[in-house]
């Protein structure tokens, strides 16, 4: 048996990696433990040597990890930033430029076009930014550090394979600093198992190929379990009696149920009765309401901040025709030191709220409404003065 087959078949029998360097240190170490690595799982020396040729740490990249201060939004002016109207124009142009494409997606993957495109949209305004970050080094930087190597070291291993499959330049494939790359900004490891080639050339090349980029959005999307050509986000009306506890992400209820309960569609009708929904309220009981479905959940596949997710799927229905939402007279949100005092305070009576950083995620989000709960307050999830003071 040679050393890199008894290497690797060491490895399978491991729980833990045997090299050395997982993630920080003297980062030439780091690389020669990524080198052994690739080697063990069968890749030529001289080929990683080469893949690995230009790597570098790249701190622009933790930089802008560190700075997406953008999610500390509400929904309702996070929403209103970004889509704008020519975001809105170019939607309605590419819908029609790649009408067959969007066809075919549609009835191989069961994605309505609205739903790419609103990705295609925010993620790289159809194509125009795509990032400027070397995509090696951005996610070298990304497993040297400490805090999610888990996510991004399969990354580099899924880039070697592209590179193989002459689908990744090492020294000139650019994208985000998070290492997405192309229209839809996909992840080596996305592109390498769900890569379409759209366009027919014999690669799945999503910087220059939007029949590729959109054939492979809807791939992916489908297997993360997209329902196919079921609804995901609808604008409602509720009664002010409502009990409030019953809104949120937490709790589902049929159509049927909801309706019965007093809940309208703003505009047209509800969806089918049988299909299971939540109440959504991103700004609290006084903002806009929506009623979320299954599909609506599979966006935090994508991106798991809400405002992000809430908005995309939102954009979506307004890409397929919906109009402008109703944004209501929700309360002033905290400011930014003031959520942190409350996921400290929450944090304190022991919920889980993540990082202490002013972002209103799921975890601060569920600890809210589980503290309105016990005190008294109106469970709707959004973190006003009243609770902060309460606490």
């Amino acid at each position: 048996m040679r050393l890199s087959s008894l290497f690797a078949a060491l490895l399978a029998l491991t729980p833990t990696s045997l090299f050395a360097a997982q993630c920080g240190g003297d980062f030439n170490a780091f690389l020669n433990g990524i080198k052994a690595e690739a080697i063990a799982s069968g890749h030529s020396r001289q080929s990683v040597n080469q893949f690995l040729k230009t790597a570098a740490i790249d701190p622009a990249v933790l930089r802008a990890d560190k700075a997406q201060g953008v999610f500390k939004m509400a929904f309702s002016d996070f929403a209103g930033r970004v889509i704008r109207k020519d975001r809105m124009v170019n939607g309605e142009k590419n819908a029609k430029k790649y009408a067959a494409v969007f066809k075919r997606a549609q009835q191989t993957y069961g994605v309505d076009p609205s739903v790419i495109l609103a990705f295609w949209a925010l993620e790289t305004d159809y194509g125009a930014v795509q990032g400027d970050f070397n995509t090696l080094n951005a996610l070298l930087t990304l497993s040297h550090d400490c805090r999610r190597p888990e996510l991004f070291r399969p990354q580099i291993f899924a880039a070697l394979e592209l590179y193989k499959q002459g689908d990744f330049d090492p020294a000139r494939t650019l994208g985000a600093w998070a290492g997405e790359i192309g229209m839809v900004q996909m992840l080596p490891d996305d592109i390498l198992h769900r890569g379409v080639d759209g366009d027919g050339d014999g690669h799945v090349t999503l910087k220059t190929s939007a029949p590729d980029a959109i054939m492979t959005a809807a791939n992916m999307l489908q297997s993360l379990g997209w329902r196919a050509n079921e609804p995901w986000l609808v604008e409602v009306s509720v009664p002010k009696n409502l009990d409030w506890t019953q809104t949120g992400l937490e709790t589902e209820k049929s159509v049927a149920d909801w309706a019965r309960l007093g809940v309208k569609a703003k505009h047209g009708d509800l969806p089918a009765n049988q299909l299971n929904a939540s109440i959504l309220l991103p700004e609290g009981r006084f903002g806009p309401v929506f009623m979320v479905l299954p599909n609506y959940r599979v966006y935090f596949e994508w991106n798991q901040s809400f405002v992000y997710v809430t908005t995309a799927a939102y954009f979506a229905t307004r890409l397929d025709g919906a109009p402008v939402f109703d944004k209501g007279n929700p309360e002033p949100s905290l400011s930014d030191a003031d959520m942190r005092s409350l996921q400290t305070k929450l944090a304190a009576r022991g919920h889980d709220v993540g990082k202490i950083d002013g972002i209103l995620g799921s975890g601060t989000r569920g600890a809210v409404r589980a503290e309105q709960t016990r005190l008294g307050l109106p469970t709707d999830g959004w973190p006003n003065r009243a609770l902060l003071n309460a606490l």
